[in-house]
């Protein structure tokens, strides 16, 4: 029965402990280790990465794509040339025509003339090839399609492929 003389109170509001300790703070020098631990570790696999991107291998499988260059040799290029992503789902679109300098009012650095008129010409930007290097020839090239506001087709070229060296510009 309660006595109504003496207030009720909770166990939850009273000053002292039930009994259980509060847990130990953890060793002060720990989360400074395991920053240092994974500090290493990530500049680790960044140098494994930039060494096998360098060597033209793969960590998956143990060699790289055949046929895909990273870079345009000094050399020049060749017919069935492939330069750029090895990633065909990553660009998806596709168009050939002749590699021609030069974009329209600001948008792309270069184009792609196609036969059938302007109305076809896709302007191009790449931040994965070099596409001076393949100025007048024929290609083949894989990207992504963006918006234009002067141009009619916008792609960022992930993918190129060489068709035909020196190239006349379709009509």
């Amino acid at each position: 029965m309660i006595d109504p003389d003496k207030p009720v109170v909770s166990p939850a509001f009273t000053s002292e402990p039930l009994g259980q300790e509060l847990p130990k703070s953890p060793n002060k020098f720990i989360l400074p280790a395991l920053v240092i631990v994974f500090l290493g570790l990530g500049v680790y696999s960044g140098v494994l990465l930039k060494s096998s991107k360098a060597s033209g291998g793969s960590l998956i499988g143990g060699g790289g794509l055949s046929g895909i260059q990273s870079e345009i040799p000094e050399s020049g290029v060749k017919v069935g040339d492939i330069f750029g992503s090895p990633d065909e789902k990553a660009f998806n679109t596709t168009a050939t025509g002749v590699l021609d300098k030069g974009g329209i009012n600001g948008e792309g650095t270069h184009k792609l003339v196609r036969p059938g008129g302007v109305s076809q010409t896709v302007y191009l930007t790449s931040t994965v090839i070099d596409l001076d290097q393949l100025v007048n020839h024929q290609v083949t090239i894989w990207g992504e399609t963006f918006k234009g506001q002067k141009a009619g087709w916008l792609m960022d070229v992930g993918r190129a492929k060489v068709e035909n060296l020196n190239a006349p510009l379709p009509n």
